[in-house]
């Protein structure tokens, strides 16, 4: 399987390349995306899901990409996975550290055709328990789109990778590890 953690260019400039890299799965931080309404993106207002699936379906890959939603004023980091046009749905993150943002509800494993992923959303990648949940419910492989990232993401993936036999990667902005 081959992973493509995308972390300068926002979906919609990655996407407007003619020929670009090919893979099994593409992952975006939390780079270049603005706030998504979910309000707007009902009422056809704005198009970023629309864009992510297209992206699925152009690259005949899965996608996975961070930003942050807005419901009603109510903001939380989230994580859109989507595969070959659909959009499997959406993963917020579970623990606020810093209180800009809410949490979400919670844990889900994509069933997709590289296999089983799970998604942790940003500073989830802080809380073992979470991680733990997802390789004890099958996950084959975990996946945390992330923001700006410092040498403590980077331990965290390798160790909990190392701890709990599961492939962790960590996409940031301007990094990726896996």
């Amino acid at each position: 399987m081959k992973v493509c953690c995308v972390s300068r260019e926002s979906p919609r400039a990655f996407a407007k390349k003619a020929t670009g890299e090919q893979a099994d799965l593409f992952v975006f931080g939390f780079q270049g995306v603005e706030a998504v309404s979910y309000e707007r993106e009902l009422k056809g207002e704005t198009g970023y899901f629309e864009e992510l699936a297209r992206l699925s379906k152009e690259r005949n890959a899965v996608v996975v990409c961070g930003f942050v939603t807005d419901t009603r004023g109510l903001k939380r980091k989230s994580v859109l996975v989507a595969e070959n046009g659909r959009i499997l749905g959406v993963s917020d993150m579970l623990n606020v550290i810093d209180g800009e943002v809410g949490s979400g509800a919670n844990l889900r494993i994509y069933y997709t055709k590289i296999g089983k992923i799970g998604v942790i959303v940003a500073q989830d990648l802080y809380f073992s328990d979470a991680l733990a949940s997802l390789a004890l419910c099958g996950a084959d492989y975990i996946f945390c789109p992330y923001e700006e990232m410092e040498e403590i993401e980077t331990v965290l993936c390798r160790a909990s990778s190392f701890y709990y036999g599961i492939p962790i990667a960590v996409c940031g902005i301007g990094y990726g590890i896996t």
